[in-house]
């Protein structure tokens, strides 16, 4: 019976708990929504008042101050670089600060997080790119745009925009060249003596970017600076902004697609040297060949780059690989014009002047020995065979001679090795690396031209 009993009270019991939480949670939760009424109303009565008598049209501080606008950019995609164009492209979070005390409000809350309705109906600084080829806002699914208000007045406003913008390159040491790529903004229609600009905080956290926001194929992002100009129109002087970010060219491309080709090619020319002076088709093949080489991968470099005025540094290893291989050409003709050509053609000996001279003699006496033989008085003519070859065994000296001299004009020998060909040997290898050698310790060791415009006041 006492058991019964004790399972009946603890059930009472638990009933009794259970219908205390459930008024007090219903209670809890009709505060809560009145609480969350109470402050939508507060908030549409501060977001009324604010609004009452106010006009975007003025800036603020009017006739009583400069009215300041602290930027900063966070940089979430850099690239792609142009350049043939001489432009690039970013995408960024743009973030602009400012006071305006006619937006001062005194709440529950310290900050009122809006959205892009309320930028349209207060003021909002006329920032715009001054390189900027064409900027882009984004509006999908909604403008990407964010407002909010502090308590004392103060304003931040960011936007996502995609910015192509210029970037003035100098292009003399192309593919061992840097750059600087500005970003350069300011208000439109406001002077300095109505709207300055200021960096948020210092140089090296006022242009973030983000840990894989490099787009970059041939350049490395080094580092960005920031900085101030003032520039002077007919309309007064205005404050500009500017960003400069450091691009470094990466040449292993360049060093796989045109460097290694071009050296190939010298060596190819300089095989030529070490060929006899009498294979000619085969010297001519070498030379035509690597000079249509060279013409080819100097017309396929200049192809990426933008018709420049100058000569780049990759023009000039070019020429100069033209100059070998062009000379390697001229150096086979000069050779081949001082080769003897009696028999050159089919590999025997060259016979001299006077060996030739001898030779016609031998030939004038056997012939005249014949025929003397021939002409005898005492000669019958019944016997005219026998006295033909007594003749004809009748050898000069000197058809002799001529068979003992036969044996060593028929033993073939080739030309002698040019002197020039043996001196080309090893000039033109000299020569060659060690203008490579000059070439790159020169722009390796170059420190980057990189030149940012000194801030102006």
């Amino acid at each position: 019976m006492k058991t019964s009993k004790e399972s009946i009270q603890s059930i009472i019991l638990l009933m009794f708990e259970m219908f205390l939480y459930c008024l007090c949670r219903s209670n809890a939760e009709s505060n809560e929504t009145n609480v969350f009424k109470n402050n939508i109303k507060t908030f549409t009565k501060i977001l009324d008042s604010l609004l009452d008598g106010y006009d975007n049209r003025l800036r603020p501080g009017l006739g009583e101050r400069v009215t300041e606008v602290k930027t900063n950019i966070y940089v979430t995609s850099f690239g792609p670089v142009s350049d043939t164009d001489m432009e690039y492209t970013v995408d960024v979070f743009f973030r602009q600060s400012w006071e305006d005390q006619r937006l001062r409000f005194h709440g529950p809350m310290d900050i009122l997080r809006l959205n892009n309705l309320m930028a349209s109906k207060i003021w909002i600084p006329d920032t715009f790119f001054h390189n900027g080829k064409k900027s882009v806002a984004h509006n999908m699914t909604m403008p990407n745009k964010l407002l909010r208000i502090m308590e004392d007045g103060t304003l931040l406003y960011t936007m996502r925009l995609t910015v192509q913008a210029e970037c003035p390159m100098h292009l003399e040491d192309f593919p061992m060249d840097s750059h600087s790529c500005p970003l350069k903004f300011g208000s439109y229609a406001y002077t300095r003596a109505e709207v300055t600009y200021l960096w948020t905080w210092n140089a090296s956290e006022s242009v973030e970017v983000a840990p894989d926001g490099s787009r970059l194929n041939q350049y490395d992002l080094v580092g960005q600076t920031v900085g101030q100009e003032t520039i002077r129109s007919s309309t007064g002087e205005y404050i500009v902004m500017t960003a400069h970010f450091h691009l470094k060219r990466k040449i292993g491309y360049f060093v796989i697609q045109t460097y290694l080709p071009c050296i190939m090619t010298v060596i190819l020319s300089q095989v030529s040297f070490w060929l006899n002076r009498e294979s000619v088709p085969a010297r001519t093949v070498f030379g035509v060949t690597t000079v249509l080489t060279m013409t080819t991968l100097s017309i396929s470099a200049r192809n990426s780059l933008p018709k420049v005025a100058y000569a780049t540094a990759m023009d000039w290893f070019m020429a100069v690989c033209y100059a070998f291989v062009f000379s390697a050409l001229i150096e086979f003709a000069t050779v081949n014009y001082f080769t003897k050509r009696s028999w050159a053609w089919d590999g025997n000996s060259v016979v001299n002047d006077k060996k030739k001279e001898a030779a016609d003699t031998l030939k004038k006496n056997n012939v005249y020995a014949v025929a003397v033989a021939n002409y005898s008085p005492h000669n019958t003519k019944d016997s005219p065979l026998p006295t033909i070859s007594k003749a004809a065994n009748r050898e000069p000296f000197g058809v002799r001679g001529r068979a003992a001299a036969q044996p060593e004009q028929n033993k073939k020998t080739f030309n002698s090795v040019s002197r020039i060909d043996r001196m080309s040997r090893i000039l033109f290898p000299i020569l060659f690396w060690g203008f490579n050698m000059v070439y790159w310790a020169t722009y390796l060791n170059r420190d980057p031209a990189i030149k940012d415009k000194e801030p102006s006041s």
